[in-house]
C-alpha cells in the first residue's frame, strides 16, 4: 500500500494544469456503449476509476486503444456479456453508469451493487425509478446480490426525478437517447460533467435540448454514429490547486482552469478570505490573501453548505474545510448530502485543527489554526486530498497512507505537487 511523505511549510510557486475531468470521464466512457461506431476520447485522465471503467468495458467486448497523450478510441461494435464483473463493479460507484447504455443497446443487463467511497448512505432508487419509467424492469435478486434488468423496448416519457441526482440524470439521458419518441427529465442535475456528456451524445447524433438547465428535452433517435470529444478540465483539481497554494502562503497559475464553471465556488472562496484572479481560460492565485472569515449579517457565524449545482459542491467540502482552518474566525460547514463526509475530521483535530463536530454533516471551524505533522489514514478521494494540504501546510513531516484512494481521483497527484515546489515523496 503507498504512502505520502510529506515535508509541509514550503509555499508551492509555479504552474499546473489539470487533468480531465473524472465525473465527466466515467460517463462519457460508459455512453460509448451507445454507438457500434468508433469514438476518440481525448484529455482522459490515468486515474485508477478510469482505468477500472475501460477493464469493465473491455470485460463486456469493448475494444480499448490507446493513442496516447490522454486520448483513447473506444470501439464498442460487439457487446458479447450482459453480466458484468462483480469484482471490478465493486472497484467503482460508476459501475452503476453502465445500466441505461448497456440495456439501450441489448435490452438486459445483470449489475452487481457498486461499489465507491464510503461516505454514507447513496441511493439507487432515483437510477432505477427513471429506468423503469422508460419502460425498464428492474428486479434485485438477493440469493444472487445482483439487479437484473430488462426490457423489450425503451419508449419516451417524462421522468420527474425524485433528486437533482448527477449519475442517475446521465444514466436516464443515456437511455433516453436511443428510445422511442421524446422524454422530458425534469429536476435534471446540470453540472459541468452532466452538460459534457449531453454535449457528446449531441455530437453523436442525439437531439438533447436544454443543456445546462434542470429539465432536459431528448428527442429519441434510432442510432448514434461515431465522433471525437475532449474531456474538460476537472474543476475540483483546479480547486485543490487552489487550496494547496493557499495554506502553503503560495502563489501559482492554474493553466486551462475552466473558470466559467467556477462562479459560486469563487462565491464560497471569498466567505472564508480567499480570492483567485482570471485570464482568460487561466487562473491566478496570488501569495497574499485576506483569510479573514466574513461573517453573516450582524455578525452571525456565516454557514457554508453544499447544495445542487450551480452551488457549491458535495465534491468541495473537504477542501474548503482544511482552507476553513488557515482563515481568520469561525465558520459552519453543512453537508446534508452524506453523513460520512465530515468523520475525517477527527484527523484534521490531531494535527492541531480546531473543530468542534457537531453531528455527522456539520462541524464548526475556528481559525486560524497551526498545523503539526501527523501520521494518516486517506479515508476517501477527496477528503484523501483534504488531508494531504493539510500535511503542505505543516510543521514537520507527516505521512498520509492509504494513497490509492486519492489515486482514484487525482492523476499523479504528488509528481504534480512536486513541480511547485512541494516536498513530497511516494513510498511503497
Amino acid at each position: 500500500m503507498d504512502k505520502f511523505i510529506i515535508q509541509g511549510g514550503i509555499p508551492l510557486q509555479g504552474e499546473i494544469t489539470p487533468s480531465g475531468n473524472k465525473n465527466a470521464a466515467l460517463p462519457l466512457l460508459a455512453a460509448c456503449i451507445l454507438t457500434t461506431e468508433p469514438v476518440i476520447l481525448h484529455n482522459l485522465p490515468e486515474i485508477n476509476d478510469v482505468k477500472a471503467m475501460r477493464d469493465l468495458l473491455e470485460s463486456i467486448g469493448v475494444v480499448l486503444t490507446y493513442l496516447g497523450n490522454h486520448s483513447w478510441k473506444i470501439n464498442a461494435r460487439t457487446i458479447h456479456c450482459s453480466n458484468l464483473d462483480r469484482d471490478l463493479c465493486t472497484k467503482i460507484r460508476a459501475s452503476i453508469l453502465l445500466a441505461g447504455p448497456v440495456i439501450a443497446r441489448t435490452g438486459e443487463l445483470q449489475l452487481p451493487p457498486p461499489g465507491g467511497d464510503v461516505i454514507g448512505r447513496r441511493r439507487l432508487d432515483t437510477h432505477i425509478l427513471a429506468l423503469e419509467a422508460l419502460g425498464i424492469k428492474t428486479t434485485y435478486k438477493k440469493e444472487k446480490k445482483v439487479f437484473e434488468f430488462t426490457t423489450n423496448k425503451l419508449v419516451g416519457t417524462e421522468i420527474l426525478l425524485d433528486e437533482a441526482s448527477v449519475t442517475a440524470t446521465e444514466n436516464a439521458v443515456m437511455a433516453a437517447v436511443l428510445a422511442e419518441g421524446e422524454t422530458i427529465i425534469r429536476n435534471a442535475a446540470s453540472e459541468p460533467h452532466v452538460q459534457e456528456v449531453c454535449q457528446f451524445l449531441n455530437i453523436l447524433g442525439a437531439k438533447i435540448t436544454q443543456l445546462g438547465s434542470n429539465t432536459l428535452h431528448i428527442q429519441g433517435v434510432s442510432k448514434l454514429d461515431g465522433g471525437e470529444f475532449t474531456v474538460g478540465p476537472d474543476y475540483l483539481e483546479v480547486i485543490s490547486y487552489v487550496g494547496a497554494a493557499v495554506v502553503t502562503g503560495g502563489e501559482i497559475t492554474i493553466r486551462q482552469a475552466g473558470p466559467e464553471y467556477l462562479g459560486m465556488i469563487s462565491q464560497v472562496f471569498q466567505r472564508l478570505g480567499v480570492s483567485w484572479e482570471v485570464r482568460g481560460e487561466d487562473l491566478f492565485v496570488p501569495s497574499e490573501q485576506k483569510k479573514v472569515i466574513i461573517p453573516d449579517f450582524r455578525g452571525a457565524i456565516p454557514e457554508i453548505s453544499v447544495m445542487p449545482w450551480p452551488s457549491f459542491p458535495s465534491d468541495l467540502m473537504s477542501i474548503a474545510i482544511v482552507v476553513g482552518t488557515q482563515s481568520s474566525g469561525n465558520v459552519l460547514f453543512h453537508d446534508w448530502m452524506y453523513e460520512g463526509r465530515m468523520y475525517f475530521t477527527d484527523k484534521l483535530t490531531s494535527m492541531g485543527a480546531q473543530i468542534v463536530l457537531c453531528d455527522p454533516h456539520r462541524c464548526i471551524v475556528n481559525g486560524p489554526s497551526e498545523l503539526f505533522s501527523g501520521n494518516v489514514d486517506s479515508p476517501d478521494i477527496r477528503a484523501g486530498l483534504a488531508l494531504v494540504l493539510a500535511a503542505l501546510a505543516a510543521k514537520g513531516e507527516s505521512v498520509i497512507r492509504n494513497v490509492a484512494q486519492i489515486d482514484r481521483g487525482y492523476e499523479r497527484i504528488d509528481e504534480k505537487l512536486r513541480s511547485l515546489g512541494a516536498n513530497i515523496i511516494r513510498e511503497n
